[in-house]
């Protein structure tokens, strides 16, 4: 990754915007959904500017850009059009080690701003390392259409019964389980329609009853030839519920950005298609855990005399040959 993605603590956060113009509107605009902790240094400002300085008592700087203003921000936004001006804030400010952005010029910037959409508490950043704004722009505009403006009220939700159902739902691939399938049902609907009252009655009704622990499997994956874009639904699914995941020298690295990020990986030295270390995986299923074995090709496995006898429940699925979702499973 050329760009490191990062949230930033807005309680912590002090900024500078240098410039007075609508480029600076739109950069104090941005900057105030966060924090009011915002200093705006030039001599005169638009409109739009000073309507923001004094609707939300922002300080600011009467004269334009002059060294020696940076030692109470960690943040700055150079929004002026004199390049000569913004080279001397970014030669100013990086030595401080102070984030700075120099408006359209990305070899004077320490960080850029993604694209946003905004569903608070949810908040998703989009970047294209600066390639191509473009692209990002009808990237942004497709998932705002399939997400529901109300979808931070689902993320609200989660975080006011979280110890509640940590307490009464143990095991962590229980409580994943649990949390997808109440967010993706009825109770997750009801708090989309405003029905907030009904989803806490319903979600309190549902942790009363007895969760068992969590059993585990084994889930063998063929990636054919690891082309991540015939990753089909039930095994995109799967790789996000994984507790572990073996995978060898044969297997497409892309994939693993697939699976669970705190899943346990387990790289392995010998190629599946010489040995395929079933004692280990065996060992983690029986300790509750869901085990991923990524696979290379398409090649039967052979029967396991130790699998088939630990009584281990077992999946396989295969990558669809044209993205299309199709995949074979077998249960034992």
């Amino acid at each position: 990754m050329k760009y490191f993605p990062v949230f930033l603590d807005a309680n912590k956060l002090s900024a500078m915007v240098i410039g007075g113009g609508e480029v600076a509107t739109r950069k104090i605009e941005l900057l105030l959904k966060s924090t009011t902790q915002i200093t705006v240094m030039s001599e005169t400002v638009c409109a739009s500017v000073e309507r923001l300085i004094n609707l939300h008592q922002l300080t600011w700087l009467k004269h334009n850009y002059q060294a020696g203003h940076f030692s109470t921000i960690n943040l700055v936004i150079a929004a002026t059009d004199d390049m000569l001006v913004n080279k001397a804030i970014y030669q100013e400010a990086t030595p401080l080690n102070i984030l700075t952005n120099v408006v359209d010029q990305p070899d004077l910037c320490t960080y850029i701003t993604p694209a946003i959409i905004d569903r608070s508490p949810m908040i998703i950043a989009l970047s294209s390392s600066g390639s191509s704004p473009i692209l990002i722009r009808m990237l942004r505009e497709q998932i705002e259409k399939t997400l529901p403006q109300a979808y931070g009220k689902l993320a609200d939700f989660s975080f006011k019964f979280r110890d509640h159902v940590k307490a009464r739902v143990k095991g962590l691939r229980n409580r994943r389980s649990f949390w997808e399938n109440t967010l993706r049902g009825p109770i997750g609907q009801a708090i989309l329609n405003g029905k907030q009252q009904q989803a806490e009655q319903q979600l309190i009704a549902s942790i009363k009853q007895e969760i068992a622990p969590p059993c585990g499997e084994i889930v063998f994956i063929h990636s054919k030839d690891g082309n991540p874009d015939n990753i089909t639904l039930s095994a995109h699914r799967t790789m996000q519920f994984a507790d572990a995941v073996f995978y060898d020298d044969d297997v497409n690295p892309e994939l693993i950005e697939y699976v669970r990020r705190d899943a346990e990986k387990f790289p392995q030295s010998v190629k599946s298609s010489i040995l395929i270390n079933y004692q280990h995986a065996i060992e983690l299923a029986k300790q509750g855990q869901k085990v991923l074995y990524l696979l290379a090709g398409n090649e039967a496995l052979p029967a396991n005399a130790a699998l088939n006898s630990s009584g281990i429940n077992t999946q396989s699925f295969t990558f669809g040959d044209n993205g299309n979702g199709a995949c074979a499973t077998d249960e034992h």
